[in-house]
């Protein structure tokens, strides 16, 4: 791998007419240190390809092999971690076992098409429309991403590991992963699993990541690179579109005056936490950022089981016996996998 990486990095800074020297200033390394790399006899940091990348204006994949790929970047990111680490190994289980699942079945869904468009807003409406959403909620966010070429486990992911949701993809193979935490609530869940939606539409050439729950907390995500953010309002947009929003405040409640009963059908008609219609109602200027204070106060789960006599599963966090769950196609693939292998094994035997 280290030969490979070398040979690419001289050939891209030979097309740039570049001495060894020059790059080595450009990305604040030493001339030696890149000397070494394109021999293979140093082995870089992920901070060192960050910046050699950059600088050539290519991805960190296009100098790793495949198969080091993304998994090799996610461990070096978590290695302080041992819980995260932990469960990266659990998630790169997973991968290996889903293609190793689609290659046996021969069942191999399209990719969703990789989008140019950098306006978040304008993406989220592109994106429901190609899909045929119109406006309307979705009632199964996660088959409906399933089915769009995102492979998605849902796995229960320790709190000290600091893992909301994990986007990885196999340039190779065409294929993309996204990891779930399901300690989060349903609501929270969801809007996870598009965030990284969004980055598999239109950033999956720029190396895997992983989100940590402040990447959720909207006051911090100018703290975090720029695609987190257009994640973020993508998600907003495609799972609470603004025109069914305004359509059902005007046609239905028809005042412009939103009281926290109006919060909580609104949340459980778009199958959102309340956090986050909080948060949209906001930025459509239905609520004022006091009244967005004064709502995010009230215990919701206890005034909707007032209200309806239950909370919504949107707001519970599922913690049963099932440490992880994969998603239907993959249980389906599974059983698939397990009748051949029976059958292989009874003939086996006949004969």
């Amino acid at each position: 791998m280290l030969k490979k990486l070398g040979v690419k990095l001289r050939r891209e800074r030979e097309k740039l007419a570049l001495t060894q020297e020059e790059l080595a200033k450009s990305v604040g390394l030493s001339s030696e240190f890149i000397s070494y790399l394109e021999i293979g006899k140093r082995s870089p940091s992920l901070e060192s390809i960050k910046r050699i990348s950059s600088y050539l204006k290519k991805d960190i994949s296009f100098f790793l092999e495949e198969k080091e790929m993304p998994f090799s970047i996610l461990f070096e990111e978590v290695s302080h971690n041992k819980r995260a680490s932990a469960e990266l190994k659990k998630f790169k289980k997973f991968c290996e076992d889903y293609l190793n699942m689609e290659e046996l079945t021969g069942r191999h869904i399209e990719s969703a098409p990789l989008y140019s468009q950098v306006i978040p807003e304008k993406l989220a409406i592109e994106e429901r429309l190609r899909l045929g959403l119109g406006n309307a909620p979705i009632r199964n966010v996660f088959s409906l991403l399933e089915m769009n070429g995102l492979h998605i486990l849902r796995q229960s992911i320790t709190e000290e590991a600091k893992i909301s949701g994990v986007f990885v993809y196999f340039r190779a193979k065409d294929v993309a992963f996204s990891l779930i935490n399901k300690e989060q609530s349903i609501g929270n869940q969801v809007l996870t699993a598009v965030h990284e939606y969004y980055h598999y539409i239109k950033d999956r050439n720029d190396g895997p990541i992983i989100d940590n729950p402040d990447v959720f907390v909207n006051e911090y995500l100018s703290l975090y690179h720029p695609r987190e953010k257009f994640a973020q309002i993508f998600s907003y947009h495609f799972l609470m579109p603004p025109s069914k929003i305004r359509d059902i405040i005007e046609r239905d409640m028809r005042s412009k005056k939103i009281n926290f009963e109006d919060v909580i059908y609104l949340k459980r008609y778009f199958g959102v936490s309340t956090f986050a219609m909080l948060w949209r109602l906001k930025d459509l200027s239905y609520l004022s950022y006091s009244k967005f204070k004064e709502f995010q106060k009230i215990d919701n789960i206890a005034y909707e089981k007032s209200l309806f006599g239950e909370a919504s599963v949107e707001e519970l966090i599922l913690k049963g016996k099932t440490r992880a769950i994969p998603s239907d196609r993959y249980k389906s693939m599974a059983v698939t996998v397990y009748k051949k292998k029976k059958d292989k094994e009874e003939k086996s035997k006949k004969a």
